[in-house]
């Protein structure tokens, strides 16, 4: 990867909607070299795929909350069943599994305090093994991935 490639993906970070005409202007090739390299750059899987950027609150998900989560066992079963069944859930919009303490980081987004209310009783409590619970309520987004 070189500088161009990283400039590539410095423009459709900031806009994946970018034709390649406006794509290689920006960053000073013509278009048959630029559409190449974003291919390339898809076929290696640096480009993972495009998607649009949608206001919470358009959507009744302007509620956000960060769940600390620990289970009290570390089978395969156990972690099977907890990640599927938070991965299918529609308020969940990041899932990650850490080394140490917490066991995970859930990131929920739902239109208010009782719809996290509902998710946490009717979602999070009814998965067996979960250990300890600790939510987060956010204040203020200060920085997000572009």
């Amino acid at each position: 990867m070189d500088a161009i490639d990283r400039a590539i993906i410095a423009e459709l970070e900031r806009d994946g909607r970018l034709t390649n005409v406006q794509l290689a202007q920006r960053v000073g090739l013509t278009t048959g070299p630029c559409l190449r390299r974003v291919q390339r750059l898809e076929a290696d899987g640096v480009i993972r795929g495009y998607r649009a950027v949608i206001d919470p609150a358009s959507v009744g998900r302007s509620f956000e909350v960060l769940i600390e989560l620990s289970l009290e066992a570390q089978d395969a079963e156990t972690v099977e069943r907890f990640e599927e069944t938070l991965a299918r859930a529609e308020e969940v919009v990041e899932l990650r599994r850490l080394f140490g303490s917490p066991d995970y980081f859930v990131r929920v987004a739902v239109a208010d305090l009782a719809g996290y209310e509902a998710f946490l009783s009717g979602h999070v409590m009814t998965i067996p093994r979960i250990k300890n619970v600790t939510s987060h309520f956010t204040m203020k987004t200060v920085k997000t991935a572009p």
